[in-house]
C-alpha cells in the first residue's frame, strides 16, 4: 500500500533491544521484559545422547583400549590409525576420543596427552562440540577426490592453532579415488609430528595395502548380544523406562552388533510406549515386524514332526501380525544353528549367552533332534531362503519351503538310507528321498514302515575292499594331486562301500569330496556318497606308513646281526628297509574280501640260509 505521497510504506521493523549499561543520568536502565516462553532445548536422540566419551565407555573393544592405554603410557603413539569393523559399533567415536586423548590439556591447562581426557578443558569441550580448528573430521564418501585430499595435504603444513595436535579423521576411507589414495602415501608415509591421521572404513579389503601398511591397523569387534542387551537395559533405566528381558533381547538381535542400530531401535521403542507402562515383548515384535520366538519354537517342531497343517498355520498368524516370511525363514536358520551348538557344545546350556528361551526350549530339540536331521533343515532353509528373495510372491515360496521341510522330516536320513543299501548289497532303494536343496528326489515307495526294495544288477568294477585299495585307484587315474590327498590330508573314520567317512585336515580342499565321489562313481559304475565328519578317525595313509617303517626300522636295529654288522663297522647306519611284501604305501599287504592285513614289522632270515648271502635286500651299510 502506497503512503499519503505515493511512496512505499516503511518496513515494520522489529523493536531494539536495550542498550547495556547504565543510564543517561547513571541510573539503572529498566530489566528486559522475559521473553513469553522460554526456549526448549532440542531432544537429542539415544545415539547420540549416550555416545561414548572415554575409553571406559567402550563396550566390547576390550583389546584396542588396552592396546591404545599402553602406547599412550609409554609414549609410542602411531601417527595413523585404522579402524575398521560393522556399522554402528564405534569407530567415529573412538576417533573423536583418541583426537580428544591426544589434545586434552587438563583442567588446570597443564595437562599432557592422557588416555582419560577430562572433558571441561578448552580443546575437551570444543572437540565435543565438532568446532574445533585442529580437529578436521571429513566423509570420505563425499569428498573421495583428489582436491579434498590436496586441501589435507596443503594444511598438514601448517601447524595447530590451538591445540597439541591437528588430527585429521576421514570417515568411510575406502571409499577415496585411487589417485586420492596415491596422493595421501608420502604424506601418511612421513607425516609431521603434530600431525595425526585416523581413517575409519566397513570395507577394509577395499582399501589399497600401500595404505594399510602405513596404519597400525584395529578390527572393533562385532558386540554381542549379551553386551548390547546390558547396554539397552541400562539406557532404558536411564531414560526412565522399564523392559521386559524379551524385548531387550529381540531389539539386541535386531541390532546385529551395532549399538548405534539398536539405541536407534530402543528410541523408537520408547517413544511408542506410554508413559508408565513396560516395553513389552509383544509390541517389539509387531515394531520390528518380526514372528513371536515362541512362534518361531512353534513353526520348526512342526516342521520336524511332519505337520504341514500346523506350520501353516502358525505362518497365517504371523503374517497377519505383520510378519514378513522371508525372515520368519531366517528366524528359522538361526534356530537351527542355535540348537545345533546347545547339541555340540553341551556347555552352553548353563551359560547366560543365550536368552532363557533358546537354553531351555532349544536344549530340549538339541536332544531330540540328530545332527543328520539339523543338517538337512538347514540345507533346505538356506536355499529357500534364497528362492523366496527371487519369487514374485514371498509368503507363497516360504511356504513351499516350509511344507517340502514338512514333508522331507519323515523321511529317514541319509545315513540311515545308505546303512541299508550297505546292508542289501544286492538291493537299491526304489525311490530315492529328495535332496537336501529341496529338490525332487522322486517318489517315496513305503511298504509295513519300512523302505520297498527292488532287486537292480550289480555294476561290475575293480574290487575295493580297504580305502588303500581306493588310493591306488585314484593314483591309476592319474588323479595326482587328489591321490596325494588321500594320502596325507585325510583321517578314514568309516569304510563301508559304496559309503566313505572322512575327517579332513586343514589343508584338504573344499571339493575333496566331489572329486572323489566322481572318481570312484565313473571307475566303478557305482554312486559313491564320501561324507566330510568331525568324528576322529585313524592315521592317515602317510601316518601309518610311517609308523610300519619305525616299527620295521626298530625291529632290525634290535636284530642280533645288525648290531654284530653295527658293531664291527664303526659308523655304518641302516638307510633303507625293503621289503617286497609291502604295498606302494608302505603297508602290509590286505588279505582279500576284507581280510585281516599281514602283521607290520621286520624280520631277517636265520643265518645260514639262502637269504642270508643276500643282505642288501634288508639294509645298505654306509661306512
Amino acid at each position: 500500500m502506497s503512503g499519503l505521497f505515493g511512496d512505499d510504506e516503511p518496513e515494520t521493523l522489529e523493536p531494539e533491544a536495550p542498550p547495556e549499561g547504565p543510564g543517561l543520568f547513571g541510573d539503572a536502565l529498566p530489566a528486559a521484559p522475559a521473553p513469553a516462553t522460554a526456549p526448549t532445548t532440542p531432544y537429542r536422540v539415544l545415539a547420540r545422547k549416550y555416545r561414548p566419551t572415554q575409553f571406559a565407555d567402550l563396550i566390547g573393544q576390550e583389546a584396542m583400549v588396552r592396546t591404545l592405554r599402553n602406547a599412550f603410557a609409554l609414549g609410542r603413539v602411531a601417527h595413523a590409525f585404522m579402524l575398521t569393523g560393522v556399522r554402528g559399533v564405534g569407530k567415529t567415536t573412538t576417533a573423536r576420543i583418541i583426537a580428544r586423548a591426544l589434545n586434552c590439556i587438563g583442567p588446570d591447562g597443564t595437562g599432557g596427552p592422557t588416555t582419560e581426557p577430562c572433558g571441561v578443558c578448552s580443546n575437551c569441550v570444543a572437540i565435543l562440540a565438532d568446532r574445533h580448528p585442529d580437529v578436521t573430521e571429513m566423509d570420505a564418501a563425499s569428498n573421495n577426490g583428489i582436491e579434498a585430499i590436496r586441501e589435507i595435504i596443503e594444511a598438514v603444513r601448517f601447524r595447530p592453532m590451538q591445540a597439541r595436535t591437528r588430527v585429521f579423521i576421514l570417515d568411510e576411507v575406502h571409499m577415496l579415488s585411487k589417485p586420492a589414495f596415491n596422493a595421501l602415501l608420502k604424506t601418511l608415509e612421513e607425516p609431521p609430528a603434530h600431525v595425526k591421521f585416523i581413517f575409519a572404513t566397513t570395507e577394509i579389503r577395499k582399501v589399497p595395502i600401500t595404505v594399510l601398511s602405513r596404519c597400525q591397523r584395529f578390527d572393533l569387534r562385532r558386540i554381542s548380544v549379551a553386551e548390547l542387551s546390558q547396554l539397552y537395559g541400562s539406557v532404558t533405566e536411564k531414560e526412565g523406562k522399564t523392559i521386559e528381558p524379551e524385548a531387550l533381547a529381540l531389539i539386541a538381535r535386531a541390532a546385529d552388533g551395532s549399538a548405534r542400530d539398536g539405541l536407534s531401535l530402543l528410541d523408537q521403542a520408547i517413544a511408542q510406549t506410554p508413559d508408565g507402562e513396560h516395553i513389552r515383548a509383544a509390541a517389539m515384535v509387531e515394531m520390528l515386524g518380526l514372528a513371536d520366538r515362541s512362534s518361531v519354537f512353534d513353526l520348526f517342531e512342526a516342521a520336524m514332526a511332519g505337520k504341514p497343517a500346523q506350520a501353516l498355520a502358525i505362518t497365517d498368524n504371523a503374517h497377519a501380525r505383520g510378519a514378513d516370511l522371508g525372515e520368519l525363514l531366517s528366524d528359522l536358520l538361526e534356530l537351527v544353528h542355535t540348537i545345533s551348538r546347545l547339541k555340540s557344545v553341551p556347555d552352553l546350556r548353563h551359560t547366560s549367552e543365550l536368552p532363557e528361551t533358546e537354553r531351555v526350549r532349544g536344549a530340549a530339540m538339541a536332544d531330540t533332534l540328530s545332527m543328520a536331521s539339523l543338517g538337512r533343515a538347514w540345507q533346505m532353509l538356506l536355499k529357500g531362503a534364497a528362492e523366496v528373495e527371487q519369487a514374485p510372491d514371498r509368503r507363497a515360496a516360504a511356504e513351499m519351503v516350509l511344507i517340502r521341510l514338512c514333508h522331507v522330516a519323515e523321511l529317514p536320513p541319509p545315513g540311515e538310507l545308505m546303512r541299508r543299501l550297505t546292508e542289501n548289497p544286492g538291493m537299491s532303494v526304489a525311490a530315492s528321498a529328495p535332496s537336501p536343496n529341496g529338490g525332487g528326489g522322486g517318489a517315496r515307495a513305503v511298504a509295513n514302515g519300512s523302505v520297498r526294495m527292488e532287486a537292480q544288477p550289480i555294476p561290475q568294477g575293480p574290487v575295493l575292499s580297504s580305502f588303500r585299495d581306493v588310493a591306488a585307484l585314484v593314483a591309476e587315474r592319474r588323479e595326482a594331486t587328489l591321490h596325494a590327498h588321500l594320502v596325507h590330508s585325510v583321517h578314514v573314520v568309516r569304510f563301508a562301500p559304496p559309503v566313505i567317512e572322512l575327517n579332513p585336515q586343514p589343508d584338504a580342499p573344499r571339493d575333496l569330496a566331489a572329486r572323489l565321489s566322481a572318481v570312484l562313481t565313473e571307475a566303478t559304475g557305482t554312486r559313491w556318497t564320501i561324507a566330510m565328519v568331525t568324528s576322529t578317525g585313524a592315521p592317515t595313509l602317510a601316518e601309518q606308513g610311517d609308523a610300519a617303517d619305525h616299527e620295521r626300522r626298530k625291529a632290525a636295529e634290535t636284530h642280533p646281526l645288525v648290531q654284530a654288522i653295527l658293531l664291527a663297522f664303526p659308523g655304518s647306519k641302516i638307510e633303507q628297509l625293503r621289503d617286497s611284501s609291502l604295498d606302494s604305501y608302505g603297508l602290509p599287504a590286505i588279505a582279500a574280501l576284507g581280510g585281516e592285513a599281514e602283521p607290520a614289522g621286520f624280520e631277517l632270515p636265520p643265518p645260514g640260509t639262502d637269504d642270508f648271502d643276500e643282505p642288501t635286500n634288508f639294509w645298505e651299510n654306509t661306512p
